[in-house]
């Protein structure tokens, strides 16, 4: 929180390699920040903050409106085509103590394409991953953004259809994380409305969540 006047909610998008991470940051930016293009390798190799300007006409509290600022994290993905596990993870690390060590982090954003499975060995490695890196409370503090989703649409599964059909794995990740989920279209520039539906739900989460921030601390380990 900046003033009382105006709140600030801190993200980072983690996932594999051209999940849409990055587009996704900007999409929630309302901007180009992160490099995002369609590669062989993995396009981003370190951490980047990316910072809203005010955006009004979202939140209210206590029967005021509030101007809400985003900054998003965009991370290197894991797995990677040229860090190891261990340097994305302590990339990740670093730059979550540095950028959010004193305000703390509202939600973890776990990138997963709408149209392609989720199979039991990449959920695991992800849950690892985010893990390592939050700690116990993870399940707290993250939620899955589901990319590509009209490209899911294009083969007739809309949200209900969708989630009925998909795999044990996607359903028991989407279970332990209390069903905090969204579904992207970011294959096209997002418009300002459908922006603001998504910061909207991502506002719902954390207010589930009691507006609660996780701690981050660098460790030197």
């Amino acid at each position: 929180m900046a003033d009382s006047n105006e709140m600030t909610i801190n993200l980072v998008v983690l996932g594999r390699t051209q999940t849409g991470k990055s587009t996704t940051g900007n999409s929630l930016l309302g901007s180009s920040d992160f490099e995002s293009h369609c590669s062989p390798s993995s396009v981003t190799t370190c951490c980047s903050l990316g910072r809203s300007s005010r955006i009004s006409g979202i939140i209210r509290r206590n029967g005021c409106e509030l101007a809400l600022r985003v900054q998003v994290l965009d991370t290197p993905s894991y797995p990677h085509s040229g860090l190891s596990k261990e340097q994305v993870r302590d990339t990740v690390r670093s730059a979550l103590a540095q950028h959010f060590g004193e305000e703390g982090l509202h939600l973890a954003l776990l990138v997963l394409r709408a149209d392609l499975p989720l199979c039991p060995d990449d959920s695991d490695h992800a849950i690892q991953f985010l893990q390592e890196l939050l700690g116990p409370t993870w399940k707290d503090f993250t939620a899955v953004l589901l990319t590509h989703a009209d490209k899911a649409e294009e083969a007739g599964f809309r949200e209900e259809a969708y989630l009925h059909s998909a795999s044990s794995t996607l359903s028991s990740l989407l279970s332990s994380v209390q069903h905090k989920y969204i579904f992207l279209d970011n294959q096209k520039t997002i418009i300002k409305e459908e922006r603001a539906i998504v910061l909207r739900k991502l506002l719902n989460f954390i207010r589930l969540n009691n507006y609660q921030v996780l701690l981050l601390k660098h460790s030197k380990e």
